[in-house]
């Protein structure tokens, strides 16, 4: 049953406030008529809930652009993707030039008269709109909503003052949540200078060598990852049938933070069989299907004595030479993925050994030097990882916000 709505709300059909547009029948275009400095053509891959990004839009010909004025962009439009990844938005809230969309994307303009534009750009990122698309989508390999669709769309409306006032309050989250998305990526930008120079140049160092990795302070060595990790061992959960087990699998992995996010607790009897690998706290664990996509991660106290998938090498630091947090740092650089692309194997699903992986070499300085540099970087990890803790806190206000503002449950105050 549909949620009542408070009495001065109504709900509407989006096509009689809302001018709605999608490019049909255009069958792309010749290499000729992109150009360098034309009119930017939208794709849903430009799509940010901050605006769309302009730097990555390819550009078109002014004939192009002046041959389908109807969707020309202007000030305060709503660009929606409309196949593969659906109703995916982004607010145009300012223009680099004369702008217009592909023909995966559709284009919504609001009667600024019944329908705040910002309003409609959040009521489009709540439940209601998404189980909408859900219903409607059409299409088996690529999903698809049509304009129709969209004009019979039905929009629950407050009076105008109220909808503006709640556009505002979702803005001051989402520009708050910008902002750590803006931190985060200096942040990480920080991060990967520092990797450059400490991991490569050390603390203090005047004198240097060429190596098998290029050039290193003279004091320092050059081993294979085999040389300063120790062995692990494999289990075989079904033999404890009644036994609880915390299994990780590639998919438990955040490849943004570096970190194990969830796993499944498994009986032994129902252990699947690539539930093979014991992991200590400390161990590192590096997926070898697919390792440019970085699901790389430290195992916490919380999985000591745990099992996780054949998938991953599993490198436990020998802390007689190296630290865990040296050799982390080592496996998340360009220079150490590199070296392991070149010995993919497998079209569909490319993949490395366990012998690949321990056979990469990296450069160790004296275990102190290690520690040293292992902290600075850690730190920065640590400003990361607070961000983004503020960050999903932020989301998770604006998504109950949304629940509460866009229905009514709560009101705001539009009093003058």
């Amino acid at each position: 049953m549909k949620e009542t709505i408070p009495e001065d709300w109504e709900s509407v059909p989006l096509g009689e406030h809302c001018y709605i547009k999608a490019r049909i029948g255009w069958r792309g275009l010749k290499a000729s008529e992109y150009t360098s400095e034309g009119a930017c053509l939208i794709a849903n891959k430009h799509l940010t809930l901050y605006g769309v990004d302009w730097r990555l839009c390819d550009h078109i010909s002014e004939f192009r652009y002046e041959e389908s004025p109807e969707i020309q962009l202007q000030k305060d439009d709503i660009v929606m993707s409309k196949d593969g990844t659906i109703g995916q938005v982004s607010y145009i809230d300012k223009l680099p030039g004369k702008a217009t969309i592909n023909s995966t994307m559709m284009l919504l303009r609001s009667n600024k008269e019944t329908i705040n534009s910002r309003y409609l750009f959040y009521f489009l990122q709540g439940s209601d709109f998404k189980l909408f698309l859900y219903q409607k989508n059409s299409g088996s390999s690529i999903p698809h909503i049509f304009q129709r669709d969209m004009v019979n769309l039905s929009v629950t409306c407050p009076p105008l003052p109220e909808q503006k006032r709640i556009a505002e309050v979702l803005s001051t989250i989402d520009n708050a949540i910008q902002r750590a998305d803006e931190v985060i990526n200096g942040t990480e930008r920080l991060k990967q200078g520092l990797m450059q120079k400490l991991l490569t140049e050390g603390i203090g160092h005047t004198e240097f060598i060429d190596s098998p990795v290029g050039e290193i302070p003279k004091k320092w060595d050059v081993v294979q990852l085999k040389d300063i990790s120790l062995r692990t061992h494999l289990t075989d959960p079904r033999k404890a049938k009644d036994k609880e087990f915390q299994y990780v699998d590639i998919s438990s992995i955040d490849n943004i933070a570096f970190s194990i996010v969830s796993w499944n607790t498994i009986t032994g009897q129902n252990a699947p069989s690539r539930a093979r690998k014991v992991i200590q706290t400390g161990d590192i664990l590096f997926a070898t299907t697919r390792p440019y996509l970085k699901n790389i991660a430290i195992v916490p106290s919380s999985l000591n004595g745990e099992v996780c998938s054949t998938g991953f090498c599993v490198i436990r630091a020998n802390t007689s030479e190296t630290t865990t947090e040296w050799i982390y740092h080592n496996v998340l650089t360009p220079q150490f993925l590199t070296k392991i692309k070149v010995k993919m194997k497998g079209a569909t699903y490319p993949a490395v050994s366990d012998k690949d992986v321990m056979n990469v070499t990296i450069a160790k300085p004296m275990l102190e030097e290690q520690k040293r540099i292992s902290e600075i970087l850690s730190t920065v990890d640590r400003k990361s990882d607070l961000e983004r803790e503020r960050k999903s806190r932020l989301e998770r206000i604006k998504l109950g916000l949304m629940n509460d503002l866009l229905t009514g449950r709560k009101r705001v105050n539009v009093g003058g």
